[in-house]
């Protein structure tokens, strides 16, 4: 970590802009990761499967977007030196009210469905063994020891290996299944068949758009970025990320568009959609092709649990160490020093155990009416509320006014902001009410 926590002489951080690296490349890939599971992938699968290559253009779009507010996240960070929870409390107290019961009802479902998402490809790798309740409690206690034992520097290695089983293993599958070059051009001009509406905007704003996109500033600071010098390098880090997501969705796009689509082969929605697609891997291309792929499911689901166990509980300490604080005091700059206490705390632990074992309860019951409409609102309203927050925040005398937003900014995150209203309509009109 020496290499990124730089100072001059007189011990003070050098503020110096660096020259944008490869070697320095992780938080991005850590935020990207952690945002793909395996109900984006079932997303994508679906998309293709229905329309062939005809939404890929909705992919990029997609891929540009989620490159503008994790950009627009960063850039907070390091310009302000504040933290992003700092920034939405001075937004008002309404802020701290939705984030605090966005929070402890999201973690309380979330940490379920990604025990659930984890198991599921060990319970189809080892059917003669344990079943999915036993291996999600296990996915989960293996999540719980590692972060709470490692801090940032462990756990972006370790994330990083994992993005590189995902990317290698659904790449393979997709050059498996063919592609067929000119269609795909094709599907780069902006075209809506009809049907296609829903599975658009899903295909933008969906892969890799979760509350984890809002720690990506927290991973920066933890990675010793923590003053404008890092602008550069940020962004590149953040560019190879989305650009590597992008081509990971387009890979699930080819899948979709080859094996399901020509053949009329339908999938079942949600995370076991990729347990039909392991059998049908394996009736196409053989037995290894279609285990290889399910490790594969098991990076993209465990990395995403991982990333959610370390990042929101990031976010959660940050929250409450913010709340204690009087609303007028002195600012303490967002640097890796206050990143690693925050690690060793006491609200980063508890929020830790709460995405752990309270969940586990709902391995065993169906979820309750009134969560499940809780959770599908306040979810459905994050992302809109991340976009807009940010976009009043970088246009603000908050942000030094060389750190502002530039009309491309403001263009990307208005766009964003408005796409994900459609969205949180859309999921808020689809809740079982």
């Amino acid at each position: 970590m020496a290499e990124t926590r730089a100072t001059t002489g007189t011990g003070e951080p050098d503020s110096r802009p660096r020259k944008s690296s490869w070697k320095y490349i992780g938080p991005g890939i850590v935020v990207a990761a952690t945002g793909v599971g395996a109900g984006d992938l079932v997303a994508t699968l679906i998309a293709g499967s229905k329309f062939g290559y005809t939404l890929l253009w909705a992919a990029v779009i997609g891929c540009l977007v989620k490159i503008s507010l994790a950009e627009a996240a960063g850039r907070w960070h390091l310009a302000t030196g504040r933290t992003l929870f700092d920034g939405w409390r001075s937004l008002g107290a309404w802020t701290t009210v939705y984030f605090a019961v966005y929070v402890v009802i999201w973690g309380f479902i979330y940490g379920a469905t990604a025990m659930s998402s984890s198991a599921l490809p060990i319970v189809a790798l080892f059917p003669d063994g344990p079943g999915l309740k036993f291996w999600a409690i296990v996915t989960g206690l293996i999540g719980l020891a590692f972060v709470w034992f490692n801090r940032y520097a462990v756990f972006e290695k370790v994330m990083t290996v994992l993005v590189g089983i995902m990317f290698v293993v659904v790449v393979y599958v997709a050059a498996r299944a063919v592609p067929d070059v000119g269609a795909s051009f094709a599907g780069l001009a902006p075209v809506l068949p009809d049907g296609s509406l829903l599975y658009t905007l899903g295909l933008i704003g969906g892969v890799g758009g979760t509350i984890t996109m809002a720690a990506y500033g927290y991973w920066v600071n933890a990675k010793g970025w923590s003053n404008s010098s890092w602008m550069k390098v940020m962004r590149l880090d953040n560019r190879v990320a989305y650009v590597t997501t992008g081509i990971f969705v387009v890979a699930m796009l080819v899948v979709g568009a080859e094996l399901l689509h020509a053949s009329q082969i339908a999938l079942t929605s949600g995370d076991r959609g990729l347990i039909d697609l392991g059998e049908v891997l394996e009736d196409r291309f053989g037995g290894a092709t279609a285990t290889l792929f399910l490790i594969g499911f098991f990076a993209t689901s465990f990395s995403s649990l991982i990333g959610v166990w370390h990042g929101v509980s990031l976010m959660f300490a940050d929250f409450v160490e913010r709340f204690r604080a009087p609303a007028g005091g002195e600012k303490e700059h967002a640097g890796p020093e206050t990143v690693d206490r925050q690690q060793r705390s006491v609200p980063f632990r508890a929020y830790l155990l709460w995405l752990t074992f309270p969940p586990m309860a709902l391995l065993w019951l169906d979820e309750p009416f009134g969560l499940v409409i809780a959770y599908g609102v306040l979810g459905a309203f994050f992302m809109p509320f991340l976009a807009l927050t940010l976009l009043w925040l970088l246009n603000s005398s908050r942000t030094p006014r060389e750190w502002r937003n530039g009309w491309v900014s403001n263009g990307m995150l208005a766009l964003a902001g408005l796409l994900f209203v459609v969205l949180c309509v859309q999921q808020v009109r689809e809740l079982p009410w």
